[in-house]
This record gives structure tokens, sequence and C-alpha cells, in this order.
């Protein structure tokens, strides 16, 4: 007796099993594509659609913005959403600008406040959309998932644009890493009847910022277990820097009501000095330290100085992003703080220089191989 195999479709697989082809799409086209197939397609294809969004043009996010009126539970199939259109001209688009009066949500924050389930927003736009984005963050029930953000403003000139008007990201309850890009804070940082409770934020990461060293205080008060902090500034900062301080110690003081969790800190700010060799023994949990040379050793002013720096106890790889001085006493407190790792620090094994350990003064070369440190070179 022969048997009839029947032919066997893409439609007779599980929507589970369809869902995972579905993901692995490599273009938007072609989902955009599977859409039109049949309506169980569409009800499949539509949250793996949109659960990634890019807006590079203020029209895409009008054209989403209009289409919530007919499919308003779309915006909660969003998990990760990027904005950026830095060099585009908004004024054409007025629901994006125009003032609105107090209680009054303008479109484009409306689209957002959409996303219940967003968990990644990524925000590179012209500075013009600062405030309605930051009345966004001063929502407790708006972006309720979100766990990671980056924030950029463009302005005229190249201008730092004001975090203060997005300071209420820091009180966001779920979110855990934060980038902030060129933004400026004065002291005011948190008023006081702002305060938030307790945080989830773990990683912090201030780029080519102009930070006062009070309200970074004040911001990490907040955070529960923060884990990671980075601090950077170019060696010649444009826009003159107005808020952030001369000494390197001022950042270091206002880390430490995280001092308990933080695991890593980064401070590649060469414009910051440093008057005396630093106190870090308060960082237990400290793992990874990255600061100039001048900036942990002190920077000699003719006095004496201590010979040696309160390292984190348990300071496992210590980096330095520019040269190593060629300043002597620079290299004998170097050197005295290599030789005495075991008391220092004793688990510390790696101590990474830009460049190759070539460049590295051959007298400390030698402490490090006898000290049995090992010396290892990195590229900006």
């Amino acid at each position: 007796m022969a048997v009839t195999l029947r032919r066997r479709h893409l439609l007779d697989l599980p929507d589970e099993l369809l869902i995972q082809i579905l993901s692995a799409l490599p273009s938007q086209h072609d989902l955009f594509s599977v859409c039109l197939v049949s309506r169980r397609m569409n009800s499949l294809t539509d949250p793996v659609l949109h659960k990634s969004i890019l807006f590079d043009q203020p029209k895409h996010h009008l054209t989403f913005s209009e289409s919530l009126l007919t499919r308003p539970r779309r915006g909660s199939l969003i998990q990760n959403v990027r904005i950026e259109y830095p060099s585009s001209e908004l004024s054409e688009f007025m629901f994006l600008t125009e003032e609105r009066g107090p209680g009054q949500v303008d479109r484009f924050s409306h689209t957002l406040s959409t996303m219940s389930n967003l968990e990644d927003l990524v925000i590179s736009v012209p500075d013009t959309l600062c405030r309605a984005i930051g009345n966004l963050f001063n929502h407790p029930f708006d972006l309720a998932c979100l766990k990671s953000c980056e924030l950029y403003y463009h302005c005229e000139g190249g201008a730092y644009w004001d975090l203060q008007e997005n300071i209420h990201i820091f009180s966001h309850p779920t979110l855990e890493t934060l980038t902030i890009r060129h933004a400026r804070l004065d002291e005011r940082g948190f008023d006081s009847l702002e305060k938030p409770e307790e945080t989830a934020l773990q990683y912090l990461h201030l780029l080519d910022c102009d930070i006062n060293d009070e309200a970074l205080t004040d911001i990490l008060l907040h955070p529960e277990t923060l884990k990671e902090i980075t601090i950077t500034q170019k060696p010649h900062p444009s826009p003159e820097l107005e808020e952030s301080p001369e000494d390197v110690g001022e950042f270091i003081f206002a880390l430490g009501s995280a001092h308990h969790s933080l695991e890593k800190i980064t401070v590649d700010f060469p414009t910051l000095g440093s008057k005396s060799a630093l106190r870090l023994r308060d960082f237990d949990a400290v793992t990874e330290l990255q600061l100039m040379d001048y900036q942990l050793l002190g920077i000699s002013n003719g006095k004496p100085r201590l010979h040696s720096v309160g390292l984190p106890p348990n300071l496992e790889i210590l980096t330095f992003p520019g040269r190593v001085s060629d300043d002597e006493e620079i290299l004998d407190l170097l050197e005295y703080m290599i030789e005495n790792k075991e008391v220092l620090a004793r688990k510390w094994r790696i101590l990474e220089v830009e460049g190759d350990e070539e460049g590295l003064p051959g007298r400390i070369r030698e402490v490090c191989t006898s000290a049995g440190l090992q010396v290892m070179g990195f590229e900006r």
C-alpha cells in the first residue's frame, strides 16, 4: 500500500516556533513583508517588529505616534528604542517644540510614555526636546520597566546641555545603567522635596561632562548598590569647565556614600590635579581603579609628601590612562607603592599603562617584576 505524504507548510508550525523564526529575520523590511501574509502572521510579527525601534527622523516618530490612535497597545510591545536625529530640523513638527501649559503633555513625551515595557532607551536629539523628555522622568508610573538609559542633547555651538532639566532620571526606581554625555550640572542637585528613596542604579557613566562635585555627592546618596562609575573629560575641554572641581579628591569624596558597593572607579579627567596622595582605604569593594598617576600620588608643591597612597585593600587592577610621568618624586612614590603592595593591596596583580610596557620607566618595570606585578599595555 502506498503511503501518501501530506506536504507541510510554514503555517503548520506552532506559534512558538514561528516567533523564533521571525526573531531571526535580519531586517525590518522582511518583517514588514511577513505582516502582509495573513492575519495570523500579522499578529505574530507585530510584537517582533516593534520590539526594537529606531527613530532617526522626526517624521518616523510622528508616524508611530499616529499609529497609536488605531493600535494603542503597540507601545507596550517595545523593549528597546533609539531616538537619534541630531541634525534634523524640528520646526515643521511643531508638536515637538511648542510651549505647553502645566499638566499638558506633548505628543513626543506621550509616545514614549506608552512604552510601558521599555527596558533600553537611547536619546540623541536637539536640546529643544530636553525639557519634554525630562518631564517624562518626573512621572513615577511612566517607563516603569526601564533598565538602561543614555542621554545626549545637541546644543548650538557644542555647549553643554543642562542636566538639571533631566535630574529626575537619577530617581528612577528600576534604572540600572545610566550614561550621560556632554552635560553640565550645577550645585543644586535635587531640591529637598524631590529627593528619591533608594534606587537600583548600578552603573553610572558621566562622559565629557561638567559636573559639580556637591551635586554629584547629592546624586550618589540614593543608589543602593552602585557598582561602577566612570567620569571622563577631554584634555582640553570645550566649552571651558565651570562646575567641575580642580582637585580629583573632591570627586573621590563625592563617591564616599557608595564606598561599600563600588567595584570599579574610572576617572579619566586629565585637567584634574591632586594636592596629596589619595586615601582610598574605605573603598573595600573596589577591584579596578583608573586614574592618572599624578592624581593618585599627588602633585608636588614643594612640601614634604607622604610616602604611600591609601589603595583600596582589595584592588586587583590599577590603570594609568596617560603616559606615566617622568617626575622623579612621582616615580619614587610609585616604586615605594609597588614594593609594598603586599601591605597596601595584596590582591593587586595587574598594572595597565597606555601604550606598551616599554614606555614605562625601567626602574618601575624592574620593581614590578620583583613584586610579581604584571604590566600590560593598552591603546585608547
